[in-house]
């Protein structure tokens, strides 16, 4: 089974699939944006848009995960922004056509709510001390807010006012998934919080 965790960017799909994984007795999480990265890597500078546009990017994205999914015995938790409905269509279609249990949430919330989470997570941090900053991500919250109102991308879990472990005892009670291990203190979920977003700072 593949757990699809949508959302805009910031909204909280990274840190919402970890604390998943972390809590359940065996799961695996398949981040496609490091297939996105190889690509980039292959290309010129000036080639480097979003790996998504790119047919190889998509196609690459079912076959890979198809194969974790038959490979492995637990849930594989893919946290990943897939608003257009097309690109959509050709990726979750085009994994259910191949046999795989597509289980797909999308984190909803607020163009305000978001826009702080975005200024709040580790990556803006850093690239404000490098000169970087959030703008691409921020100018895409009100297209993902929008486009993920479509019924295609149901299930929606509006976060707004919900914690991480709140969405994440949400997905697992929705798909009578135990939860094997509790939710962290305050102090070691933060560290566990920093941890993540160290490993998924994209500069």
């Amino acid at each position: 089974m593949i757990i699809w965790i949508n959302g805009a960017f910031g909204v909280g799909k990274t840190q919402t699939a970890h604390e998943l994984s972390r809590r359940l007795a065996a799961s695996h999480v398949a981040d496609p944006e490091l297939l996105g990265f190889a690509i980039h890597k292959m290309l010129p500078a000036t080639s480097r848009a979003d790996f998504q546009d790119r047919p190889q990017g998509r196609s690459g994205v079912v076959e890979t995960l198809a194969q974790a999914d038959h490979e492995t015995r637990c849930p594989v938790i893919v946290p990943m922004t897939l608003v257009d409905t097309t690109y959509f269509d050709e990726v979750v279609g085009g994994l259910r056509a191949e046999g795989v249990d597509v289980r797909h949430y999308a984190l909803t919330a607020s163009v305000e709510v978001i826009h702080k989470r975005l200024r709040s997570r580790l990556a803006s941090v850093v690239g404000r001390l490098i000169g970087t900053d959030e703008t691409w991500a921020m100018q895409q919250a009100q297209r993902c807010v929008v486009a993920l109102q479509d019924s295609r991308f149901a299930t929606h879990i509006p976060t707004d006012d919900l914690s991480i472990d709140e969405v994440v005892e949400q997905i697992a009670d929705d798909l009578d998934l135990p939860l094997e291990h509790p939710r962290l203190g305050a102090a070691r979920y933060q560290a566990r919080r920093l941890q993540v977003g160290i490993r998924h700072i994209r500069l």
